[in-house]
């Protein structure tokens, strides 16, 4: 008698990279969204920075957003120098640690919120430094325009891209749980895969919820 046995390729998880701006509200809800995503599909995140301050910059502006969105530029100085000082994959680490402090506890974004978030992330305390540093700039605006050549400038943050499609959003109030995580990140890879396909919106209702 002959014995045979079957062997099955393993399967090779999606890779979603995903643009943030850590300022962002929106973005952060989506993140957290992904991390859910990440446990009941087969895809995984890369994170990647943008930044809200090039997306605006030129643009014709209430000051007060402006002078808001000026205050990430020091942050995403500091992404961008983890992520080559250190690697990307302390990316998500320094995202959450500044998440936690920007979104949940309304720190005033500054030098204490980014030392505190290095220290929470279990990184080196001199990458604060980079706050100051505009040598980071040009690779800040990279990384923020690669996501833009992926969708175009009328968009923002968060943008998504997974097999061959980008988009941005999805723009949510709150963050699915478990298989209702799942169910959205189906029916949102669903319609991205229509190249003709670019837009479903409605006015936005309810305050943010984090939790």
């Amino acid at each position: 008698m002959t014995v045979t046995s079957e062997t099955t390729a393993p399967v090779t998880p999606d890779t979603a990279d995903f643009w943030f701006d850590p300022l962002c509200p929106f973005a952060w809800i989506t993140s957290r969204w992904m991390l859910e995503v990440e446990q009941v599909r087969d895809v995984r995140v890369r994170w990647r920075v943008m930044s809200l301050y090039f997306l605006n910059k030129d643009r014709d502006l209430d000051p007060d957003y402006q002078e808001r969105i000026a205050r990430g530029l020091p942050v995403g100085r500091v992404l961008i120098a983890t992520e080559q000082k250190v690697g990307p994959d302390a990316l998500l680490p320094l995202y959450t640690a500044l998440g936690e402090r920007i979104h949940h506890e309304k720190q005033e974004v500054g030098r204490a919120l980014i030392e505190g978030a290095l220290a929470d992330a279990g990184l080196p305390a001199e990458l604060v430094e980079a706050m100051d540093d505009a040598s980071y700039d040009d690779a800040l605006h990279a990384s923020h325009q690669e996501a833009m050549d992926r969708v175009g400038d009328e968009v923002g943050t968060p943008t998504i891209a997974v097999n061959g499609s980008a988009f941005f959003g999805p723009v949510l109030t709150r963050i699915p749980r478990g298989e209702d995580a799942g169910r959205l990140w189906d029916g949102t890879i669903a319609v991205a895969g229509f190249p003709y396909f670019f837009e479903i919106k409605r006015t936005r209702t309810g305050e943010l919820d984090f939790g």
